[in-house]
């Protein structure tokens, strides 16, 4: 049966590698997904993000940076990729522009969206005494490093009333391994007057178990700062769910 005279099938403009095919009035979005968008917006209002899954929070971002179009599927296949929200949120751009229907603007956003969300964990501990915001400083790391899909490792740097001053990331690795140069760690510290410092690196596959590599290197820092009169209080590997101290360990 022929569509009404005045709804026409047009196809618009690629946005972001999209290429749906809607139906509408002269070319705006049809009345079923503006209502679907309506129905998510009040849902998120009424029960928070608590109440959505991954791909419905994922919709209502990129309802802003694609406008014209359905989105769930592009929603569907970033979770596809990536496995979670948190690993779409801290995916490369690259990655990300690799998925269809995902382009500069996308990416973009879904970048904007992680600076957010890093900037406002990071603002519970700056400037403030890390040993008494413990748990506020592992919220920042695995907001930080949790999701990531290579190895990066950073150093906390804390002044003589342990409240830290620098937050710096000092290498990217591969999936399993990230090179660490202990004079260089040392020399910031040296560079900024720190008197403590905080190792953190995460592993993205997921298990916080130390290697043997990451017990040699913490050790060597150890001594590196003990000959400096430099304290290191704790090695924090981030796993996915959960992390791993040295400190608790006994390894330091």
């Amino acid at each position: 049966m022929d569509a009404p005279k005045q709804f026409a099938e047009v196809q618009l403009p690629l946005l972001e590698g999209q290429e749906l095919l809607v139906t509408g009035p002269k070319g705006r979005l049809p009345s079923y997904i503006k209502d679907h968008r309506k129905r998510l917006r009040e849902r998120f209002v009424q029960g928070g993000p608590q109440a959505m899954p991954d791909y419905e929070l994922l919709e209502l971002i990129l309802f802003r940076s694609i406008p014209q179009c359905d989105v769930k599927p592009v929603a569907r296949r970033l979770l596809d990729a990536f496995g979670d929200f948190n690993r779409v949120i801290s995916a490369d751009p690259e990655r990300l522009m690799e998925i269809r229907g995902v382009g500069e603007t996308v990416a973009t956003d879904i970048k904007i969206l992680e600076a957010a969300a890093h900037r406002m964990a990071r603002a519970k501990v700056m400037q403030r005494p890390i040993l008494s915001s413990w748990d506020a400083l592992l919220d920042y790391c695995h907001t930080a490093m949790s999701h990531r899909e290579t190895e990066t490792f950073r150093v906390l740097y804390l002044d003589r009333k342990n409240v830290l001053i620098a937050d710096e990331e000092q290498a990217k690795g591969t999936v399993d391994h990230v090179p660490v140069y202990p004079r260089e760690v040392m020399k910031r510290a040296l560079d900024i007057n720190a008197s403590a410092i905080i190792l953190v690196h995460n592993h993205p596959s997921g298990d916080p178990t130390p290697s043997d590599a990451d017990i040699t290197m913490t050790q060597q820092i150890a001594n590196a700062a003990l000959s400096l009169g430099i304290t290191l209080h704790d090695h924090l590997i981030i796993g996915k769910s959960q992390e791993l101290s040295f400190r608790s360990e006994g390894l330091i």
